[in-house]
């Protein structure tokens, strides 16, 4: 657990340096899902307990708190996430950035759209929208829809096309 806690300290010192979010206990909480995140390398709830201090008996326990903050209406995602993407773009001013349009089919029922830029072989999300729609191929004027929103959520990012 001590490499998670050390995880944690950073994740959460950098959250609170940049982050303009009000609520310090969202932060932390967000800061130790995060670090389980990356320690346990899955992306399910139920991996993430042996990472995070708790006084919790019950492994549902734990797996009960990331669900009410997943479900918590007070938590703006965007005031937690735009701030953070926005100092990442910044600082790979000098790398080349590609902008990547991807879709999932959810369940044969749902279509998820992500635009995400990619640098130095990440791709951080921009943008995301789940339509109720059976197949990944999704018509243009719904794509102009949806992806052209980043830039009314990420202020004036200058991007200049190759």
């Amino acid at each position: 657990m001590s490499g998670s806690t050390q995880i944690y300290r950073q994740l959460f010192s950098f959250l609170r340096q940049h982050s303009h979010y009000r609520d310090l206990r969202h932060l932390m909480t967000l800061g130790w899902m995060v670090s389980a995140l990356i320690c346990s390398e899955r992306l399910c709830l139920s991996a993430w307990e042996s990472y995070v201090p708790c006084r919790a008996k019950k492994a549902q326990s734990v797996e009960r708190r990331w669900q009410r903050f997943l479900c918590n209406p007070l938590i703006d995602v965007h005031k937690l996430y735009v701030p953070l993407v926005l100092l990442a773009l910044k600082n790979w001013r000098t790398h080349r950035l590609y902008l990547a349009m991807d879709t999932t089919v959810l369940w044969n029922e749902y279509c998820m759209i992500h635009v995400s830029v990619v640098c130095c072989g990440r791709a951080v999300p921009l943008l995301w929208k789940v339509l109720e729609h059976k197949s990944a191929a999704v018509a243009l004027r719904n794509i102009n829809r949806y992806c052209v929103r980043p830039v009314g959520y990420y202020g004036s990012i200058q991007m200049s096309c190759c």
